[in-house]
């Protein structure tokens, strides 16, 4: 196989659709079995998935002698949002649950479906980005249908608050360590939105609005389905 990675060839397309199709089967076996022991042995395996994928980076990073801040420092949203799963994951809690789910279907999803990546399947660096992004996807998308965690209204403002600190704290640590963390220093090299966006530092304003735009459409299908009940439930 090619050590070349190719947008949406046949590895790319198998990464996106394990982190789809494995979290909605196992939710669909945990509903099944009604054990809740099944439930909490599935997140276990999520939790050292993610930890254990992050290990091995760190490990590729140590082999190959690849220290410096842009690697080291878990500044990129999807870091934040692999913290935030892996901590739900462990002890289901509300309030990590709806960052995570936000920041990954907002942030991870865009890196998992356009990823900044120059090497293809069977090389570690692939293996590695999308055992790490898939599996937040993955882990995400069960902690909401398989131990059947929801974003509320009163979780908007709250992600749209830890939102602007993620902005300010990546800004400020691109600017201490001339990293580009969140492609906040400059566009991706590779094909993505950013593509469309204008140029430097304009685009970060439109990211801003993208990510508020991107809360609302995440939310959008538990408002709708909270409608279709409460229109039911009338008289």
């Amino acid at each position: 196989m090619s050590d070349r990675f190719v947008l949406f060839g046949a590895a790319h397309l198998v990464a996106i659709a394990l982190a789809f199709l494995v979290p909605l089967v196992l939710a669909m076996a945990t509903a099944v079995s009604g054990n809740p022991r099944f439930e909490r042995h599935v997140r276990t395996v999520f939790a050292v998935l993610l930890i254990g994928t992050w290990v091995l980076w760190f490990w590729l990073l140590y082999e190959r002698n690849w220290f410096a801040p842009g690697n080291l420092l878990p500044m990129h949203l999807c870091d934040w949002a692999a913290i935030l799963t892996i901590v739900t994951l462990i002890r289901l809690n509300q309030r990590t649950y709806e960052l995570a789910y936000f920041w990954a279907l907002g942030g991870t999803l865009q890196a998992l479906l356009t990823p900044d990546l120059r090497y293809g399947f069977p090389d570690l660096r692939f293996d590695i980005f999308f055992l790490f992004h898939s599996g937040i996807i993955a882990a995400v998308l069960y902690l909401t249908f398989g131990s059947r965690l929801r974003p509320w209204p009163s979780s908007i403002p709250r992600v749209l608050a830890w939102s602007l600190v993620y902005l300010v704290s990546a800004l400020a640590v691109n600017w201490l360590f001339k990293t580009n963390f969140g492609y906040l220093s400059a566009k991706p090299p590779g094909p993505s939105l950013f593509d469309a966006m204008a140029p430097w530092p304009w685009y970060i304003g439109e990211l801003a609005l993208l990510g508020v735009f991107s809360i609302l459409v995440y939310y959008a299908p538990f408002y709708f389905a909270d409608r279709m009940r409460q229109s039911r439930s009338l008289p």
